[in-house]
């Protein structure tokens, strides 16, 4: 047998505002966007590169949906590889966005993190990479 991981999927409150964040912010590209209006719901794939080799990120837009949602206690976090991660949040701390965790050696490691928060309160892990 032979898998590849191919998406995570999130709800999203606010499609245009979570797109913004992941495409302005954290440079994805949307990929692909699609409307089911019998279902009324809203699928956008958003990534740094083809679904074809890339695994991706699928925020789902509830059209109905009327307060945003909450993550529970079983969701942990998304992660990102940076090269420089203070300079990475200071451009996005301008940029208004949320840092939770500045950056930093984690604890009982060496590894430089930090955290910071989409839209709707997911928290993205960004992790150094030399």
């Amino acid at each position: 047998m032979s898998f590849r991981f191919l998406h995570t999927m999130i709800r999203v409150f606010d499609l245009e505002k979570s797109l913004d964040f992941y495409t302005r912010h954290l440079g994805m590209q949307v990929l692909r966007k699609s409307d089911y209006p019998e279902g009324r719901f809203t699928l956008a794939f958003v990534g740094y590169g083809p679904e074809s080799g890339n695994t991706v990120l699928e925020l789902t837009h509830n059209w109905d949906q009327a307060e945003p949602y909450t993550q529970g206690s079983g969701f942990g976090h998304l992660a990102l590889g940076v090269e420089d991660i203070y300079a990475t949040c200071n451009a996005l701390r301008a940029d208004g966005v949320k840092i939770i965790r500045e950056p930093g050696p984690m604890k009982h490691g060496s590894t430089v993190i930090a955290f910071i928060e989409d839209p709707d309160g997911y928290k993205v892990e960004l992790i150094e990479r030399a």
